[in-house]
């Protein structure tokens, strides 16, 4: 059968089960937008490329799937590198899909024309310039196999015009072949016998151990695993920034979240454990702080898919390179074996003690408002958290309201918190937002932003309206840079250098009106409540709540970038009780 690459290309999509595609034609990729029009995928049109990329990365979040994005050459593609940076640090699933000069232009400085595979080329897991529309399938068929083997991660495929324009016979590679054609690529799966057997062995002599849980977990399905093997050994766990709702936060051997902004519980435990097994984590700086100073006393068992992360910052004890879910389910395996042949698990009584005093002591908490003083921001989350139906989907942008809604909402499932961890991307939430919710229509989505990060990409809120995706989107409106204001305050003097916004441009309520959603201010305390029903009450058109939150609050607690966890600083009101943290 004869088709065009442009046929060839978007056949090769439906044929990988692709449902939604987001992007924003242009010349050279113009050729693959006519075949959309005969296709089974929906295509979502943006408003800005970047927009696509966030989309496509909030899809996968919540679907496991990869997303798609299809944008045109040149400057379209260098829009794209944002979104395929944060999929890449943060081990998301994506395809990208991007148009290129013709051929025979390539090299000439032609129109719009970039080194697209050379731009990102280091925010990829694998990226090919297809130069044949004979080639097309192949290539399809890798970027998606790629993108959801192994650690998870972006792909791109570059596809100049003429190629677009070109015929081929069609053709629908086999598993073999493509895997054939991949012979340096082989991730490994399951774990080496030996290692888990000496990481259960491990277990079972500690008695102060930590299960300190990443972002992989959730890319594994790994959470009903994870499970079980917490309450087999009834070891405490910690989930990261990309890991919450991997483990119930209502489950009694729930710390939360570690790190520089992780509740202290989390944090000291971590610090005074004497083994941490660390499951599809990465030992981010943001967990370690200074690296040095890390858990001095604690053996390390490392289990990830990627060998890359083996001793990339701590030397592992005991490491197992494979898929968590499978390593996860062996280790319990050789736990068993190991308790039925008579070996007796260790006494962790005085451990959970200690722990039970730490979670006493230190709870989250921050000061409420007093009559006539601003709204807290974290009582406008408890709020929105206690009104939201179960299934709901949070998202977040980057800065002071990402870390409060870790800290504050409470996630009992997996796969209902989106936010950009590595990267830390502003504007991430309301475009990913939008893909969340394409992803899984039937649940409420709430971006949580704050009023700096809901600027930079706001104008996709368009692209929800005339979409009908009925995102929710809530700011947190400071009228600061809040977590830059934070640190000035904090560590140069109160010397506040370009952080403030105007509190009343834009209009966020107006600017909402105008993009065709329900907008909604609140001042007051007494008024969150019924904006918070108000808006959960729409269900046909995004709204937006422009919460006006005190520009004061920090966030706490806070490891101070380049220490170490044990200079933890606590809220003011627990600051003198911090050496029962020792």
């Amino acid at each position: 059968m004869k088709l065009t690459g442009a046929q060839a290309l978007i056949k090769a999509l439906e044929m990988e089960n692709t449902e939604v595609i987001f992007g924003l034609p242009g010349g050279c990729i113009l050729p693959a937008y006519d075949p959309l029009l005969d296709s089974t995928i929906r295509h979502i049109l943006v408003r800005h490329e970047q927009g696509a990329g966030h989309m496509a990365e909030g899809y996968a979040h919540v679907t496991g799937r990869p997303g798609v994005a299809l944008v045109t050459s040149g400057p379209a593609a260098t829009n794209m590198v944002t979104p395929l940076c944060d999929a890449y640090m943060d081990s998301i699933p994506m395809v990208c899909i991007t148009g290129q000069v013709p051929t025979a232009a390539i090299g000439t400085d032609a129109f719009q024309e970039c080194d697209t595979v050379g731009i990102t080329r280091s925010v990829t897991k694998h990226n090919e310039l297809v130069m044949t529309a004979q080639d097309l399938p192949l290539a399809v068929r890798q970027a998606f196999h790629i993108a959801t083997t192994g650690r998870p991660g972006p792909t791109l495929i570059d596809v100049p015009k003429d190629v677009l324009q070109n015929t081929m016979e069609w053709y629908w590679p086999t598993d073999a072949e493509v895997n054939d054609s991949l012979p340096g690529y082989r991730p490994t799966t399951k774990g080496h016998p030996r290692m888990i057997k000496e990481a259960a062995k491990l277990i079972l002599e500690s008695e102060r151990p930590i299960l300190y849980v990443g972002g992989g977990i959730l890319k594994a399905r790994a959470a009903e695993a994870l499970r079980e093997l917490a309450e087999l050994t009834q070891i405490h766990v910690v989930t990261t920034l990309m890991a919450r709702g991997a483990f119930p936060d209502s489950h009694p051997l729930c710390l939360g979240m570690p790190g520089m902004h992780g509740n202290a519980t989390a944090v000291t435990s971590m610090q005074r454990s004497d083994l941490l097994i660390a499951l599809g984590a990465r030992f981010d700086d943001r967990i370690t702080g200074k690296v040095s100073t890390f858990a001095p006393e604690a053996k390390i068992i490392h289990v990830d898919i990627d060998p890359a992360e083996q001793g990339k910052v701590r030397r592992p004890d005991v490491p197992i390179v494979g898929d968590c879910r499978l390593v996860i389910e062996e280790l319990i395996k050789a736990i068993r074996d190991l308790t039925a042949s008579g070996v007796t698990q260790a006494d962790t009584g005085a451990w959970k003690s200690r722990i039970s005093g730490w979670r006493e002591q230190f709870p989250l908490t921050y000061e409420p408002s007093e009559p006539g003083e601003a709204l807290k921001p974290q009582f406008c989350l408890e709020a929105l958290r206690d009104s939201a139906p179960e299934d709901t989907i949070l998202v977040s942008g980057v800065g002071q309201h990402q870390m409060w809604s870790s800290q504050y909402w409470h996630f009992e499932k997996p796969y209902t918190w989106v936010n950009s961890g590595g990267l830390g991307t502003m504007g991430f939430s309301v475009p990913a937002a939008i893909g969340a919710k394409v992803g899984r229509p039937e649940a409420t989505v709430w971006a949580i932003d704050g009023d700096g990060c809901f600027q930079m990409t706001a104008q996709e809120l368009v692209t929800a309206s005339t979409e009908r995706i009925p995102i929710k989107v809530a700011i947190l409106n400071n009228s600061y840079l809040g977590m830059v204001r934070q640190w000035q305050e904090m560590f140069y003097e109160e010397r506040y250098s370009e952080v403030y916004l105007s509190p009343d441009t834009p209009d966020f309520v107006k600017w909402a009106e105008a993009m065709g959603c329900v907008g909604i201010r609140v001042d007051s305390p007494e008024e969150v409540q019924p904006a918070i029903d108000k808006a959960n009450g729409v269900d046909d058109r995004p709204v937006v709540v422009d919460f006006r939150v005190a520009a004061s609050e920090k966030v706490f607690p806070m490891v101070p970038a380049g220490l170490g966890n044990d200079d933890l600083l606590l809220p003011p009101s627990q600051m003198g009780r911090k050496e029962f943290l020792r």
